[in-house]
């Protein structure tokens, strides 16, 4: 586990060296819309090859799944894959707000395994593997003691590739807002789950993410005594991308106060 998680660390690194002189200093053109309201730059690309190949050259058989590449067949290997999101919070990048951050898991026989999320901004590096606990620059992290939804200090993501769902999440968002002591939507869904892992959110939620926004920091908020599930509480949170993460009761409040609006396949 030490190998991988050692792995997965100087990728970061590596990943956030390269996304750093761009920062704030994007070059003309260097800018690109996916699809509606979905953003890749140059950065975001030389960031995902420069942690596939950290990785490859550790772990030449593996399997790796990146925002920007796709899926890349591995040749076998020990079952392993690779979930890499080199640039979480492109918009912010682009537009100058300072949330953003590398996320990198390691899943093997579809357990996740190891996980970094690194904020080079704030020098931060959230690190976990499965058994081993949760950790912010090498000290240890949990989830906080928030009982329930009441007064929870939680953080959200709007649903901006799904504008069709707007109705059930402003629903949602209602029933958790009259509960909570405060919701904060800051454009980097990895980041939001390693501040819930180290107990500064009570919780999250959000609709239609994609692996590579969720892998890392659910690995982070379980190592860290924290619940991980999709908006039924079970594990589909992966393969749908709705999730609801937390502490125990946090996350439970949110999920009753879906079950009055949504179920996991209605969004």
């Amino acid at each position: 586990m030490s190998a991988l998680l050692d792995t997965a660390v100087r990728a970061a690194r590596a990943g956030g060296d390269v996304l750093v002189p761009f920062w704030r200093n994007l070059p003309h053109g260097a800018v690109e819309e996916k699809q509606q309201n979905d953003y890749v730059t140059r950065a975001d690309r030389e960031s995902e090859e420069a942690i596939l190949r950290t990785i490859r050259a550790e772990f030449p058989d593996d399997a790796f799944l990146g925002e920007e590449g796709g899926v890349r067949e591995g040749r076998g290997g020990d079952g392993r894959m690779w979930i890499v999101d080199p640039l979480d919070g492109t918009s912010n990048f682009v537009t100058g707000f300072p949330f953003w951050c590398v996320s990198i898991a390691a899943m093997e026989r579809g357990s996740l395994s190891a996980a970094v999320i690194w904020d080079p901004l704030r020098d931060e590096l959230y690190s976990a593997a499965r058994g081993e606990g949760a950790f912010r620059n090498g000290e240890r992290i949990s989830v906080t003691s928030r009982p329930s939804l009441a007064g929870a200090f939680l953080a959200t993501g709007f649903p901006f590739r799904y504008r069709h769902r707007i109705d059930a999440y402003l629903a949602l968002f209602r029933a958790v807002f009259l509960e909570a002591r405060a919701i904060r939507r800051a454009g980097s869904a990895a980041l939001d789950l390693a501040y819930v892992a180290a107990g500064v959110f009570d919780g999250f939620f959000e609709f239609h993410l994609s692996p590579w926004d969720i892998a890392a920091g659910a690995l982070l908020i379980r190592e860290a005594g924290g619940a991980v599930t999709d908006f039924d509480g079970g594990e589909r949170f992966l393969e749908r991308g709705n999730v609801i993460a937390g502490t125990a009761g946090v996350a439970e409040g949110i999920r009753a106060a879906a079950r009055e609006i949504i179920t996991e396949d209605s969004i």
